[in-house]
């Protein structure tokens, strides 16, 4: 009776993870997948001489190390079951005072060359009582290169007594030699529901009495490690009083985040209220939290919410670790939330908690994280649009859109092609119309270039006007009056013709005269969103469109390498799909080469000539020649009817000239105008000396480096 209470008395005192410590492979928890074939091995007597244990902390290395030399010290051994009575089984307890013939070295003091050599000479010795002289070396990745290389060949050829049993956490920084003459066995962290019987079974055999919600939150701050977790049990009980262990006590000492907390948060996330969002932040902060802390639970949340949302009986099939008080409330957020928008969530939650590390305000960054979780509008991502798209059929179910309809609407007009505000026609600036010439062949008026809109803006605005609702006057102002910019016979403010949008069905119908007339305007859609690509195409012009076949005209060689198979090319598909709505092969050519047409022409078939530049003196009579004769001099028109432009006269920068005008070698691969644009290049100054050098689109590579930065070339490198 004396020894009973003796043994209470001493048992008291220990840590519970040194009470409760295994005593055979049978009672190790977890790791069954080492303790199955060590307790194989020691049945059929195949035992190795090294062995080398890893795993994380707290997992049971040295607990099963010395569980082994038990085993293999027993007087019935060796043996997977110690007798526990005989005289080495009882020092090798957990309790008991150890074995001579049994000695655990710690590396991280004693791993230097000197104590391995003080090792190698002390292990020839034979055992003192046992079976075998073992040799525990706990942290063996402590041990020093000369540390191992001192005790290779002991390890290598021990003698027949001599057995080594090497615990570490880095296996890795064992080196090779010392590794590969040992049998691995790999730890594991223990399970979560392993872990919750064996705490719900030292509590019964406590004989405290506990809430269920408590057991959780000790397995997360164990994270895995029976020694972590029967120390946290430990402080748990330490501070309990006779109601056992409560869960406002376990959260308030461990520093988690309360579920009603949590629970609030989430459902005002659901309900898309930042009032009760912001109130809950302002409630962590304000009960002295860590906002890095709150935003790991706020995670952990999510992720259980997600899981729940796709396995809807995770709680009953044991996928989650939850309470079952805590099951219809979790269950209920999920079908609210739904998958999407929880999954945007954590990944928002997630990417802030990176972004808190060493934050001077952490506070604000969290803020940050449920503002974006509140608005999904904000973002062009699939997920943000499955996140709305859910919000919608919540509420479309509910019945009732309530006080966040107006969000939600907002959310998805966020998407939506922004519309121009309708203004009123004297208020409405006048569009300046390119210069024309001054009369067709014909002596009629041209008409200005300005009212010529593409068929694919057209169509844009008028698929914009059908999900905008315009008021008649708003619909009237549309109209508005535009100036020819080069005519003086167009009277001032005269209503240009309306030009009648393109059904959305018609999109699809596109020719090489369409995209001509629209190439300006995909090149400012370029401009506006892709700059590198509209530099590159800001000199190309369309020469054919032919069976999907897009073939553009470059000036250089070099332009074309630079487009084709680059993601300028795949940039310029998107954008023709999306203006209108065809997919397009893009072929690419320089100047000098010819278009597709060209060709397939047979040799045989003449050319046509260019057209004849007219002399100086030619150039000069127009200018005093009555209005019919210039009227007669002048060029003939396309016979699309469309006055054609002199070169230079864009709007663009650099000017350049219209891409339905044809091409000329001399400017480069870039469309000449098919009427004089002016007084030739005899009619300037001699003595300028500009002229006196080749124009700078006629140079190319280092001789157009020297002209325009003035450098000296020294040599010149081939790619």
């Amino acid at each position: 009776m004396a020894e009973d209470s003796e043994t209470t008395r001493t048992t008291q005192g220990l840590a519970l993870y040194r009470k409760y410590r295994p005593a055979t492979f049978a009672e190790l928890r977890g790791q069954d997948h080492v303790t199955a074939p060590l307790r194989q091995a020691l049945r059929s007597g195949r035992i190795n001489h090294a062995y080398l244990f890893s795993g994380p902390r707290g997992c049971g290395k040295t607990s099963s190390a010395r569980i082994l030399a038990r085993s293999l010290n027993c007087v019935n051994g060796p043996t997977p079951e110690p007798c526990g009575v005989c005289d080495s089984c009882v020092a090798l307890a957990p309790s008991g005072p150890g074995s001579i013939d049994v000695i655990e070295i710690d590396a991280a003091s004693h791993g230097g060359v000197d104590d391995a050599r003080d090792l190698r000479e002390r292990a020839f010795y034979a055992p003192v009582a046992g079976r075998y002289k073992i040799y525990i070396i706990d942290e063996a990745h402590m041990v020093t290169q000369q540390g191992f290389n001192a005790l290779l060949k002991l390890v290598e050829e021990p003698p027949s007594h001599l057995k080594f049993i090497f615990a570490t956490t880095e296996p890795e920084k064992v080196i090779p030699t010392i590794r590969s003459r040992t049998h691995h066995y790999p730890f594991r962290l223990m399970p979560p529901s392993v872990m919750r019987e064996l705490l719900e079974d030292i509590l019964n055999s406590e004989g405290v009495p506990f809430e269920p919600a408590v057991i959780p939150l000790v397995v997360r701050a164990g994270g895995g490690s029976a020694r972590d977790s029967l120390s946290i049990l430990d402080q748990l009980l330490a501070g309990s009083d006779e109601g056992g262990l409560r869960y406002d006590r376990a959260v308030a000492l461990l520093g988690y985040t309360d579920a009603s907390l949590l629970d609030e948060i989430v459902d005002a996330f659901a309900a898309a209220d930042g009032a009760a969002v912001f109130r809950a932040v302002n409630r962590v902060i304000e009960g002295g939290h860590e906002p890095r802390r709150f935003a790991t639970d706020m995670l952990d949340r999510f992720r259980d919410l997600i899981v729940l949302a796709s396995v809807p009986d995770a709680i009953a099939t044991g996928l989650l670790d939850v309470p079952p008080d805590r099951a219809e409330a979790l269950t209920a957020q999920a079908s609210r939330s739904g998958l999407a928008a929880l999954t945007r969530a954590a990944e928002i939650v997630s990417t802030g908690l990176d972004q808190m590390r060493g934050a001077t305000s952490p506070r604000l960054l969290l803020e940050l994280m449920c503002a974006q979780v509140l608005l999904p509008g904000a973002a062009a991502d699939e997920r943000s649009v499955l996140a709305r798209l859910e919000r919608l059929e919540s509420g479309a179910a509910s019945g009732s859109a309530g006080a966040h309809g107006s969000v939600r609407d907002a959310d998805f007009s966020s998407e939506r092609a922004p519309v121009a505000p309708q203004t009123p026609p004297s208020a409405q600036p006048e569009r300046p119309a390119r210069q024309a010439p001054a009369a067709s062949p014909s002596g009629s008026e041209a008409a200005p270039a300005a009212t010529r809109v593409p068929a694919a803006e057209s169509a844009a605005d008028s698929a914009r006007a059908s999900e905008t609702p315009v008021s008649p006057a708003a619909s009237a102002a549309s109209v508005t009056p535009a100036r020819s910019a080069g005519s003086s016979d167009a009277p001032a403010g005269a209503a240009a013709p309306a030009v009648p949008a393109a059904s959305p069905a018609a999109r699809g119908a596109l020719n090489g005269e369409t995209l001509r007339q629209s190439w300006d305007a995909v090149l400012d859609t370029l401009k506006a969103q892709y700059k590198v690509t509209w530099v590159l195409l800001n000199e190309s012009s369309v020469v054919a469109l032919d069976e999907g076949v897009l073939t553009l005209r470059f000036p250089r060689p070099g332009n074309v390498k630079g487009f084709a198979g680059s993601r300028h090319e795949d940039v310029l598909k998107q954008v023709l799909q999306a203006r209108f709505g065809v997919q397009v092969m893009v072929r690419a050519i320089s100047g000098g080469d010819p278009p597709p047409g060209e060709r397939r022409r047979s040799g045989s078939e003449p050319a046509q000539a260019p057209p004849a530049q007219p002399s100086r003196a030619a150039a000069a009579e127009p200018q005093s020649a009555p209005p019919a004769a210039a009227a007669a001099a002048a060029p003939q028109a396309p016979s699309g009817g469309a006055a054609r432009r002199p070169a230079g006269d864009d709007d663009r920068p650099g000017g350049r000239p219209h891409s339905d005008a044809p091409f000329s070698p001399r400017t480069g691969g870039l469309p000449a105008p098919p009427f004089p644009a002016g007084p030739s290049d005899d009619d300037f100054d001699p003595d300028d000396e500009d002229m006196s050098a080749p124009a700078a689109d006629e140079l190319t590579g280092m001789a157009l480096v020297q002209r325009e930065l003035g450098g000296q070339i020294i040599g010149e490198f081939e790619d």
